[in-house]
Parts: structure tokens; C-alpha cells; sequence
């Protein structure tokens, strides 16, 4: 399957490399847009998980990483959960290369 990465930039400004085992994450998040805080991890959250259920129905298993990515997502939102104008920026969704896959 086709594998994408992803980075975002949080309110914090800190910005942080994801993962999606399947190009659905396009149809969930863009590159540019600012989310608020919520709706960010609710699309992250519905995209990596078709992404991880594709992952399991072409090969019999979930995807790990997927679960893995959407966890660390939720992890870092908390962080911000307090901030009423907590926005997240996508500034890149992009295929992954030979030489960018994680090992």
C-alpha cells in the first residue's frame, strides 16, 4: 500500500512527522489548512483508522504503526485540550520515498 507522511505544526509551533500506511489520509486532511485542536484529532483519528482497517483487510492484520501514530497524536492534543483557540497546521501530506520509510 501506498504509504504517506504527514507534519504538523502545533499550537505550540513545534512541528512533528506522522505516518499513514494509505493515501486516505487525503481525504481527511490537506496540506495548509489550519484545524481547531478537536476537529484535527477527530479526522486524524477516523483516517487512521480506515487507514489501519485497509491495511487489515488487504493483509490480514492491522497496522501497528497506524494505531501507533494515532496514539501519539491524542497524546500530544492533550497538551493543548485547555487552549480554547488551539489550532493544528498540516503543512505537508506527501507519499513516502524509498529512503524516508520508517525501519
Amino acid at each position: 500500500m501506498p504509504e504517506v507522511h504527514f507534519n504538523v505544526r502545533w499550537p505550540d509551533h513545534s512541528e512533528q512527522r506522522c505516518y499513514s500506511p494509505s493515501t486516505v489520509i487525503h481525504d481527511f486532511l490537506r496540506a495548509g489548512e489550519s484545524y481547531p485542536l478537536a476537529e484535527f484529532l477527530a479526522l486524524s483519528r477516523d483516517a487512521l483508522t480506515l487507514a489501519g482497517d485497509r491495511v487489515e483487510q488487504k493483509y490480514g492484520f492491522r497496522c501497528t504503526s497506524a494505531d501507533s501514530q494515532l496514539l501519539a497524536l491524542e497524546t500530544r492534543g492533550r497538551q493543548f485540550a485547555g487552549q480554547a483557540d488551539a489550532r493544528v497546521t498540516v503543512t505537508r501530506v506527501a507519499a513516502a520515498t524509498t529512503e524516508e520509510e520508517p525501519s
